[in-house]
């Protein structure tokens, strides 16, 4: 059913039956030309509708129209309800120098580590849709890409953007998490979960890792962790070059309530989004959002006809 952005415009509706009312008449000046009755009648007559019509039809409509423009008629556009989840993910992903070896498949062809994480993860954050989502992006340091929003496609473009180098060449398990944790405790969404993905150890940063964990398991924030990469830091006893700490990212979600995964290859890190979609589900459906769509323009576009009108009548007058 239509309806009126500012009514209160409908109130100037009377305004020109009120000033015929109030003001006084205008008096003519000039020369009288005297006719006889017979023939003031005769034309008169023939003349009557033509002259009813240039004196209140075109003005009145053009001043009826002309209101209800600024009125604002307007109808509701029927839209889907918007599913919102109450929940908050922040997603920290590794930048150090690491991510660029290619020990990856891809397409069937050798690929570098983060541009497998580009597109799993980027795929991972459009499926969230009703979830609040933010880009955490680490290296030395860590910093915000995007802040939580429900637009996920924002978010996974932002992925899919990421360079390596942009945040130092270090890891800063720590640094992301902690700055992920700030913003969380801020939230007031019932469930709040940061997923972090790391090649590397941490070295980078005074606090750590199993602290910043602690702290989370306080503030009610859940870590899924993400060890990404063939050999672990010790693996049978023997420390391993350039491996992951999968220890202490497995200790971090244990200590947190969240859960821990171990990747070694892309199907493991497909397999790793569709167990988080499972735990992590999004399915609930909050309120629908009104829309409406403005009508103002079809009186403003009799307003206008009639003033064209108006004017016309007026040349040919003259």
């Amino acid at each position: 059913m239509p309806s009126f952005g500012t009514p209160l415009f409908l109130l100037l509706l009377p305004l020109p039956l009120i000033a015929m009312r109030v003001l006084p008449p205008v008096r003519a000046h000039g020369s009288a030309l005297i006719v006889p009755d017979s023939i003031l009648h005769q034309f008169s007559r023939e003349g009557a509708g033509a002259s009813v019509l240039r004196r209140w039809g075109l003005p009145t409509l053009l001043w009826f129209a002309l209101v209800i423009a600024l009125a604002g008629p307007r109808i509701v556009v029927p839209s889907v309800a918007a599913p919102v989840s109450g929940r908050e993910i922040i997603l920290a992903l590794d930048l150090s120098g690491s991510m660029v070896t290619k020990d990856f498949e891809l397409d069937g062809q050798k690929a570098q580590r983060i541009d497998v994480v580009k597109r799993v993860s980027s795929a991972l954050v459009r499926r969230r849709r009703g979830d609040r989502v933010a880009l955490v992006l680490f290296g030395s340091k860590a910093y915000f890409a995007t802040p939580q929003t429900y637009d996920v496609e924002s978010v996974a473009a932002a992925i899919e953007e990421a360079t390596i180098g942009i945040s130092g060449r270090a890891t800063g398990i720590s640094g992301a998490l902690g700055l992920a944790l700030k913003r969380l405790k801020q939230s007031d969404a019932h469930s709040k979960v940061v997923i972090l993905l790391s090649d590397g150890v941490n070295n980078s940063g005074a606090v750590k890792p199993r602290d910043s964990a602690q702290l989370a398991a306080l503030n009610g924030v859940r870590v899924h962790t993400i060890a990404l990469g063939p050999d672990d830091l010790l693996e049978g006893g023997i420390a391993q070059k350039g491996g992951v700490d999968s220890a202490t990212l497995a200790a971090i979600a244990r200590i947190s309530g969240g859960t821990f995964f171990r990747v070694k290859s892309t199907s493991d890190l497909e397999q790793v989004a569709r167990d988080i979609d499972r735990l992590e589900r999004s399915d609930r459906i909050g309120p629908t959002a009104e829309f409406y769509r403005d009508l103002w323009i079809w009186p403003a576009l009799v307003a206008f006809l009639a003033a064209l009108g108006l004017l016309f009548d007026r040349r040919v007058l003259a």
